[in-house]
């Protein structure tokens, strides 16, 4: 055995070869697809883990079997985020975040949303947008 340590070396040419200017051609093409590594890993792990105990408990992606309806799964983020936000940090039932609790429900939404199996049953639309949008505070107003 060497205890020396191996290096390896290019061509000089082999950096210009793949995009001409040394960029790596699949940068020009990954920089224009969704930012996935921006998603926070603590949030993706404890949304799975509330994911995981509901497909042993429903079944693995059950809403992409049975349509959903939007009023359940956003009564459910409501409620975890109202106990997270007063005070209960973790569900009772898994201890596993509220916050966790809330993430899932709102991928189950988007999910289902996606795949044509979401059933929408919000509301006719109301004056809520318009109202945060008349009532939020501007540059100008805090001056």
């Amino acid at each position: 055995m060497c205890d020396e340590p191996v290096t390896i070396r290019f061509p000089a040419s082999a950096a210009t070869q793949a995009g001409g200017d040394g960029e790596n051609p699949k940068d020009r093409i990954g920089v224009r697809k969704p930012p996935l590594h921006l998603i926070p890993p603590a949030a993706e792990i404890l949304e799975s883990t509330v994911m995981g105990l509901g497909a042993k408990k429903y079944g693995a992606f059950n809403w992409r079997s049975t349509n959903v309806k939007a009023s359940v799964y956003v009564a459910a983020a409501r409620r975890h985020l109202v106990q997270w936000f007063d005070g209960q940090d973790d569900d009772v039932e898994s201890g596993v975040s509220h916050l966790a609790h809330a993430r899932a429900c709102l991928g189950i939404l988007l999910d289902a949303l996606a795949t044509g199996h979401l059933v929408d049953d919000r509301p006719i639309a109301g004056a809520g947008a318009e109202l945060i949008e008349q009532l939020t505070a501007t540059a100008e107003d805090q001056q």
